[in-house]
């Protein structure tokens, strides 16, 4: 079974994006679609593509800003979870504590302020290897914890500009937790030593990207704090990189 699909990995990532934060650690689809906000200062904030978004906090908060968000994820479970969020302002998971105990809570749009910007995100099942011909000309595409989960990393790398307005920005967020279930070892663009001098995924990123984009910023860490039961917390620390289309 697809551990994305699960009741238990649905009701995790609903307290990742809406829930309590732990250990001093920022909620990390907000600070993500807050550093996004940064980066576009100035810019047409018109169309936005948020690539993997998961139960979609992040397309939510980009909302606050721009005409229109687009989230796109391969689960069923979490776009079901997002369009219940988006539809109904609220939804309802199972927060464990240990074993068969915890608690059922509620996570609501309203309480965040997101309930107005919910009217401008659409969200829809899909593969980010493979989107459709309606995603052209965005100004922003997010892709946050996507590029490790990919069959074909480079391949979605290569292709990327193809869904951007030209100036458009790219903003790219991973642990680079390389894993042959997701991603085949044949397809991993870095995380590998190559004529005896270790190759990263930052490097292959890189060398992929150049083609049609410039480097915005130096990468910067964004951790994070997934809670998995009250004693069992997976703090995480990303590596976020933003690139521009120039041609």
């Amino acid at each position: 079974m697809n551990v994305y699909e699960t009741d238990e990995l649905l009701s995790q990532y609903l307290g990742f994006h809406f829930g309590e934060s732990g250990f001093g650690v920022s909620n990390y689809p907000l600070r993500c679609a807050d550093i996004c906000r940064e980066l576009m200062a100035g810019r047409n904030l018109g169309r936005a593509l948020d690539l993997g978004c998961a139960v979609g906090r992040t397309s939510f908060e980009l909302a606050r800003d721009f005409d229109q968000v687009v989230g796109v994820d391969l689960s069923n479970r979490f776009i079901a979870a997002a369009n219940t969020l988006r539809e109904q302002g609220a939804i309802d998971y199972f927060r464990r504590d240990e074993g068969e105990l915890g608690a059922r809570v509620t996570a609501r749009l309203a309480e965040l302020e997101l309930d107005a910007a919910a009217g401008k995100v659409r969200f829809e099942t899909g593969d980010a290897c493979a989107l459709g011909g309606q995603h052209r000309d965005y100004d922003l595409v997010f892709a946050g914890n996507l590029i490790d989960r990919l069959q074909a990393p480079g391949t979605f790398l290569a292709d990327i500009h193809r869904h951007l307005a030209i100036g458009g920005t790219l903003v790219i967020s991973s642990p680079y937790t390389l894993m042959e279930e997701f991603t085949p070892r044949a397809n991993w663009i870095g995380g590998y030593t190559t004529g005896g001098q270790p190759r990263t995924v930052l490097d292959g990123m890189r060398e992929i990207l150049a083609a049609h984009f410039e480097v915005v910023q130096p990468p910067m860490d964004v951790p994070f704090v997934i809670r998995e039961t009250r004693r069992k917390f997976q703090h995480t620390v990303a590596e976020l990189t933003a690139w521009r289309r120039v041609r």
